[in-house]
């Protein structure tokens, strides 16, 4: 099985438990104003690569995983290429990795129901909490994240929420409390990461001649994305 990755990454750090081998998938539906890897929208682009090379890849930096580390499909959004999602994580479960599945929760389908087969951990972004500030700022649908979030809880997948904290979009204390009563109902959810915005990406949307519509917002601060940590209270 073949698909489109736009890069591999070793030793991340920020992608999952552990240090990690994290997998970049070509192809994204969504066009969230924070996203950091604009280079990975187009489904046409990045490199094609077989499952067993990107096996060959995560298996060559094994030693560096333990305690806790592994793999982590990521990118773009892994769900549009379930097939080849589905193959690598298997292959990577039967050699012994942890799999975690970093994605927005769509397209939910029969493929990607497979996958998560052999998924440990998913790494769900629930990018707005509200549908009008989803469909605006991204491109998508809240709702479909949602059903996503509770065919994963029902399948018994253990997930981390996580959520990008933007001055002045998503740094509300309201916000974080509605985050937090989305997540209520499901107890598979094991924790939500408050991730804080940064402009690093800026100089991608220069390289591709596309406008970025954060270029004027400033960095989360460290107080700030504390003091909304402690509404999660993950403890």
């Amino acid at each position: 099985m073949t698909g489109r990755v736009f890069k591999i990454e070793t030793f991340a750090g920020a992608d999952g438990p552990g240090i990690r081998c994290a997998v970049f998938f070509q192809g994204c539906h969504l066009r969230c104003v924070c996203c950091h890897n604009p280079e990975s929208w187009a489904s046409g682009g990045g490199e094609v690569m077989d499952s067993r090379e990107v096996l060959r890849r995560a298996l060559r930096y094994r030693a560096y995983y333990s305690p806790g580390g592994g793999v982590t499909f990521t990118g773009g959004e892994p769900l549009m290429q379930p097939e080849f999602l589905a193959e690598s994580a298997h292959l990577c479960a039967e050699n012994g990795l942890h799999t975690a599945l970093d994605t927005a929760g769509a397209p939910l389908s029969r493929q990607v129901k497979e996958a998560l087969r052999y998924i440990d951990l998913v790494l769900l972004d629930i990018k707005r909490t509200t549908e009008d500030e989803y469909r605006s700022h991204c491109g998508g649908s809240l709702s479909d994240t949602l059903r996503f979030l509770k065919f994963a809880n029902d399948a018994g997948a253990n997930i981390w929420v996580r959520h990008v904290v933007i001055p002045g979009l998503t740094d509300g204390e309201e916000n974080i409390l509605r985050l937090k009563a989305l997540c209520a109902p499901y107890s598979n959810v094991k924790r939500i990461e408050l991730l804080p915005f940064r402009n690093l990406c800026a100089a991608k949307y220069k390289n591709l001649g596309i406008p970025f519509a954060l270029s004027d917002v400033p960095e989360c601060g460290e107080n700030d994305l504390a003091r909304l940590l402690r509404l999660v209270d993950n403890e």
